[in-house]
């Protein structure tokens, strides 16, 4: 599924539902919740990832490599053939990746947690994140209905939302495209300074944010 038919899915879907779940917990459809939670929505719960620009770039990249192979085990119960089509590799480089990251493919198998339970449980913590956020504005007896209406929520969007993974490369693309961009903006879009704190060459850099699209001026 491509980024434009999921919004389309969560315009058209999703949004709709959360508004009758505000209307009939709530009395009221409160524009601003229904657009905070599909806009967490539309983000790929792969890429929800913190990045932090204090630590180099290869070893930053290899943690979310890390991550991204973790969390697409997770979210098919250790399955590797399954992780292998979706990342857009063959088995045996999953296997090295699992090899050299150190993640114990086990611990996934023996989970009990099914793939479209750990997807419920990521869109409820969306929802329950989102309505914390709107506790002083809202009747708190009303607003407690609904929050706990988000499990049964969080599972009527589940159905309504057709997985749209990326693959490793893509992923990693945008994991690139967000730290450089969030490097740069610590250094006055100042190339060479970004460079050196980062850990990699200029040249690089320069040649990565061509390749990225990633616009700024070089100083």
């Amino acid at each position: 599924m491509t980024v434009n038919n999921l919004e389309k899915t969560i315009e058209e879907k999703v949004k709709p539902i959360v508004a009758d779940a505000m209307q009939k917990f709530l009395g009221v459809t409160v524009s601003e919740i229904e657009q905070d939670i599909s806009g967490k929505l539309k983000r790929s719960p792969l890429l929800d990832y913190d990045i932090d620009v204090s630590i180099p770039f290869k070893k930053a990249k290899l943690a979310f490599k890390k991550y991204y192979i973790t969390r697409l085990l997770q979210n098919h119960f250790g399955n590797v053939s399954e992780v292998a089509r979706i990342a857009g590799l063959d088995r045996r480089s999953i296997h090295r990746l699992i090899t050299s990251l150190g993640i114990d493919v086990r611990h996934f198998r023996k989970e009990l947690l099914r793939g479209e339970y750990v997807k419920q449980e990521a869109i409820k913590d969306i929802i329950q994140q989102t309505l914390d956020s709107y506790r002083s504005s809202l009747n708190p007896q009303k607003l407690d209905l609904l929050y706990k209406f988000a499990p049964a929520l969080s599972k009527d969007i589940v159905a309504e939302l057709p997985e749209a993974p990326l693959t490793l490369a893509q992923a990693e693309d945008e994991f690139e495209r967000k730290y450089f961009t969030k490097a740069l903006s610590l250094f006055n879009s100042n190339i060479s300074k970004t460079a050196r704190a980062i850990g990699i060459r200029y040249e690089t850099l320069h040649r990565k944010l061509k390749a990225l699209g990633v616009h700024v001026s070089v100083v």
